[in-house]
């Protein structure tokens, strides 16, 4: 038998405020009626600021090569918009916008840069390495939906990943620039994944001092890891994909300020006569 009001009961319960299967240690509807957590949902503006960040500041490298900055930017930001969605509302919907979002993001950087040098042995081409990300990526998504509350802790567990390339690379790299850029972004990383870890396990110790906003501080730590992660990872990628270029490392507003941001330029190498 066909029932076709339940259908119709169903479908809203998974757009409705705290249908989720996670909810965050900052307190719900406490400084807005609208808004479940209220610093959880405004920090997500600084994924608003890091991508035009990241564009600006490496518009050489996008002159060069758009495609990849411009597509992983553009999802950045998508990440920022369904991370406050989710934060504002709790929703199922929400929770699941915001992961997916953060897995395909993912998934078109590694498609777009990951070194051709550590492609598995039986592709052979980008395009073969495209195909076989979408597939993962597909099959990945798919798998989201059977036990949502485990989706965050698999992402974070990529990012172990790419500080293994990160450290297999900066083996072979001799300029000391990149060396303390990747000690900056290992540094905001460990301080970001430090929040979340203590969000999810420590809730009752913030919430018995009043300070549950560690999950807002993750927001923040994290976009500031990948304002040091993507110059990072554009300049290995002109070393390995542009060779008719010398990637250069320079910091913004200059070399002279206390705190800087890293992006890349590109020189020409001199031809020898």
């Amino acid at each position: 038998l066909h029932c076709p009001g339940v259908g119709a009961a169903l479908m809203p319960s998974i757009f409705s405020y705290q249908s989720a299967e996670v909810d965050w240690c900052e307190s719900n509807f406490v400084r807005s009626a609208v808004i479940a957590e209220y610093y959880n949902t405004i920090s997500n503006v600084s994924f608003f600021l890091l991508s035009p960040a990241l564009l600006y500041l490496n518009r050489q490298y996008c002159q060069k090569k758009a495609v990849p900055l411009y597509f992983v930017s553009g999802l950045l930001i998508l990440v920022g918009l369904f991370s406050m969605y989710f934060h504002m509302t709790l929703s199922y919907v929400g929770q699941l916008l915001d992961e997916l979002s953060i897995l395909w993001t993912l998934a078109v950087a590694y498609s777009f840069w990951y070194p051709q040098a550590y492609f598995p042995k039986c592709i052979k081409t980008r395009r073969h390495f495209f195909w076989l990300t979408g597939i993962t990526t597909v099959i990945s998504t798919l798998m989201s939906f059977v036990k949502p509350t485990l989706n965050a802790y698999a992402l974070n567990c990529i990012a172990f990943h790419l500080l293994y390339l990160t450290w297999k690379e900066l083996k072979k790299c001799n300029d000391k620039r990149v060396h303390r850029m990747a000690a900056v972004m290992v540094m905001w990383w460990a301080l970001a994944i430090t929040s979340w870890i203590s969000d999810r396990w420590l809730c009752w110790l913030w919430q018995a001092i009043n300070f549950p906003y560690f999950h807002s501080f993750w927001h923040v730590l994290i976009a500031l890891s990948l304002l040091y992660c993507c110059p990072l990872v554009i300049y290995f990628d002109v070393s390995y994909e542009m060779p008719s270029f010398k990637p250069k490392l320079e910091y913004w507003p200059s070399d002279s300020w206390p705190v800087v941001v890293p992006y890349v330029t590109l020189e020409e190498p001199h031809k020898q006569c």
